[in-house]
């Protein structure tokens, strides 16, 4: 793990762009195509508005998708594609690809099946920016769940989740698979933020906090990108 500390959000989502749109190219040169896996919530929407208007991306080139999603329809305010299409998928970015978590035809019983064969014939990831609650949670990786614990097993692309502090059933990509990426990036915004992950750092248990799943993994160094 390390950490990257700015005086701002503002400074934070200028250094953040230049570097997402530095590997975002790299990967386009060489194998014709790129991947992008972002978050819901409000800390990445400036981070949004920022690298949608940059046109040094080949956008229609880049496939985005998401680390999690609320099992809501898209339309509504609190789905995290509602947020990445209005946020994100304008501006230059317009021609991204964008792969849905998500199934108006099916229960989200069915739609996991969906979800998973959708996912199955995307490659590794480039990048993989994940945010982080005040329990240790990622994606929608939640301590509380009673599905967590096969969750962080799970070698399928996604998998259900039912949080008990949470509104709504959730489908998360899984570690296995969110860790399948060049880059993996923890954005993280607030002191309480900065206390939550020295908490996570100093222990190893990853039923109580998630995120320990990356932060601790052998062999992908987490970039945790972080502004009070």
């Amino acid at each position: 793990m390390q950490l990257h500390r700015f005086l701002d959000t503002k400074a934070l989502n200028q250094h953040f762009v230049r570097e997402l749109t530095r590997i975002l190219q790299k990967a386009i040169a060489a194998r014709g195509k790129a991947f992008l896996v972002v978050s819901g919530g409000k800390t990445p929407v400036g981070l949004f508005q920022m690298l949608s208007k940059t046109n040094e991306i080949d956008w229609k080139k880049v496939t985005v998708t998401l680390a999690d999603e609320r099992w809501v329809d898209p339309a509504q305010e609190d789905s995290n594609e509602n947020l990445v299409k209005k946020h994100l998928l304008q501006n230059q970015a317009e021609c991204a690809q964008f792969v849905s978590l998500f199934s108006s035809e099916n229960s989200i019983a069915e739609g996991i099946n969906i979800i998973n064969e959708r996912l199955q014939s995307l490659p590794v990831f480039d990048i993989v920016i994940l945010g982080m609650g005040e329990d240790g949670h990622t994606a929608s990786l939640f301590p509380c769940s009673e599905e967590i614990h096969k969750a962080l097993a799970e070698q399928k692309p996604a998998t259900v989740i039912t949080p008990k502090t949470a509104s709504y059933r959730r489908i998360s990509l899984t570690p296995s698979r969110l860790l399948n990426s060049r880059h993996v990036f923890l954005h993280l915004v607030g002191e309480s933020k900065l206390e939550v992950l020295n908490q996570a750092m100093s222990g190893d248990e990853v039923l109580q906090m998630p995120v320990r799943t990356f932060l601790h993994h052998p062999t992908v160094d987490v970039q945790v990108m972080f502004a009070s």
